[in-house]
């Protein structure tokens, strides 16, 4: 029974994902068609994610009150929504309004989600589910390159992203039964009644404004990394939008295949391991962007491997959250996590935007160094901290 539901969630993740790298990849048309500064990506980006905070913090809440299943299901139906909605769009202000339950969708199937899967299955599956995302999000910049290449229609893209999440949203709703029969088999009931920790008590243990901060540099990054890479190829290294849309998901297949991998190593090397490895391939990649040299092939490869090198930073900083807090305090803790990752996805962008405008474009890898630095000085701090 765990067997079959793992497979739903992996479907859900995928889902979770499909979204996440539409925006960048089809920005560098979108902006020109509205008339819109290339900067406004990281309002949308801001809206977007802050609506995701804002359900990640009430996931804990909504959970308790409808079930894992049910807040699964309504969180896809609502992107899916949002994505038609944004493929009707004719203003931006229509696309800012959209962007609300884009974002509201994403935080609470996330949280949700991944509290689920730290209840019920082992530390690879962690991996391998945060892979299914990469699925999604590498799939969508080549379903938005092939409608931008094949009829110029950014509309194309998120509407045929928009029916995919339908199914999804259907598969879901079907399986809800499936859900209550593995809560009834075994969850664990006490956390019901258990009171919140809350950000406030949080904040109180040793270490947690650490990994806060971490989490936050590191999605910063991420999100920096995939929603501005089409823009950076399109704008700095010359090359056409579409063929720059299906380059920039190098970014997240990296995403996508280091996870794959870490599935299978993760338990021998440890958490803190892959973290600083992972550190390290990202500071590859940003090296090779940096390069001054004619050929693109240095900035594609070292998109990939920053892709490859974030691959086992969230799912190893979210699988060492027990050993580093405490069982007890995990659930919170993690939700408090999502929320500062998201909040970094909420304001580096948008940042990195006002950046690209007012100064240049070409300091996108400058940017994306400077929060890697940050993520190793605040993730080498905390284990020196738990090391005492």
């Amino acid at each position: 029974m765990l067997s079959l539901l793992l497979a739903i969630i992996y479907l859900a993740f995928i889902s979770l994902g499909l979204p996440d790298s539409l925006l960048g990849s089809a920005w560098p048309v979108m902006h020109q068609q509205f008339g819109a500064e290339l900067s406004f990506a990281g309002v949308i980006s801001m809206i977007i994610t802050g609506g995701t905070i804002v359900s990640s913090l009430l996931s804990e809440r909504l959970t308790r009150r409808f079930g894992t299943a049910l807040v699964t299901a309504v969180s896809v139906a609502m992107t899916a929504a949002a994505l038609f909605g944004f493929s009707l769009s004719s203003s931006l202000p229509q696309l800012c309004l959209w962007a609300v339950p884009y974002g509201l969708g994403a935080g609470a199937i996330d949280a949700a989600l991944n509290n689920f899967v730290a209840l019920h299955y082992s530390s690879r599956h962690m991996s391998w589910l945060h892979c299914f995302w990469g699925v999604g999000a590498s799939v969508s910049p080549y379903i938005m390159g092939a409608a931008l290449t094949r009829s110029g229609s950014w509309q194309l893209g998120y509407r045929t992203v928009g029916v995919i999440q339908i199914v999804l949203t259907a598969l879901l709703f079907l399986s809800l039964p499936l859900w209550c029969t593995v809560r009834a088999e075994g969850e664990d009931e006490s956390d019901e009644e258990r009171p919140l920790l809350g950000l406030r008590g949080a904040l109180k243990i040793s270490g947690v404004p650490l990994i806060l901060a971490a989490f936050c540099a590191y999605c910063g990054a991420e999100t920096t990394a995939g929603l501005w890479a089409s823009s950076y190829l399109v704008g700095v290294r010359g090359i056409l939008p579409g063929t720059a849309a299906s380059f920039a998901s190098l970014f997240y297949l990296g995403i996508t295949f280091g996870r794959f991998l870490n599935g299978f190593i993760a338990d021998r090397m440890g958490d803190r391991r892959m973290i600083r490895v992972g550190i390290g391939v990202m500071a590859l990649g940003v090296l090779l962007i940096l390069l001054p040299l004619r050929s693109d092939l240095f900035s594609l490869v070292g998109i990939l491997l920053f892709g490859l090198g974030c691959a086992p930073v969230y799912p190893s900083i979210i699988h060492s959250t027990p050993a580093n807090f405490g069982k007890e305090n995990s659930q919170a803790i993690i939700g408090v996590q999502m929320a500062s990752a998201y909040v970094g996805s909420t304001f580096m962008p948008p940042l990195f935007g006002l950046i690209a405008q007012h100064v240049s474009l070409g300091l996108y890898p400058v940017f994306l160094a400077l929060l890697l630095a940050a993520l190793l000085v605040m993730t080498e701090r905390l284990n020196r901290l738990k090391s005492r």
